[in-house]
């Protein structure tokens, strides 16, 4: 995974929690099981799982207005996109 699109589990957590998404809602979005998504956020560092299963959790996260803010010197993090309109 290169650094444009590495993840960590903790980027995970918090925009499931912007979201208000338990688990489980996540992972059946992602068609991955409830245990991998909490090894990928459990990660100490960027999220473990093969590479297919941390790109579909992105891409139902990104998909549901998050945005994931990178490294970049001040920290990973994520943030809700502005609304449209």
């Amino acid at each position: 995974m290169s650094e444009l699109d590495q993840i960590f589990g903790y980027q995970i957590s918090a925009a499931r929690s912007l979201l208000g998404m338990g688990q489980s809602e996540l992972a059946e979005a992602a068609a991955i099981s409830i245990p991998t998504l909490r090894r990928m956020e459990a990660s100490d560092g960027p999220a473990s799982g093969l590479r297919n299963n941390v790109m579909a959790v992105r891409r139902v996260l990104e998909a549901a207005g998050v945005v994931f803010i990178s490294e970049n010197g001040g920290g990973a993090g994520v943030r809700l996109a502005k609304p449209r309109g």
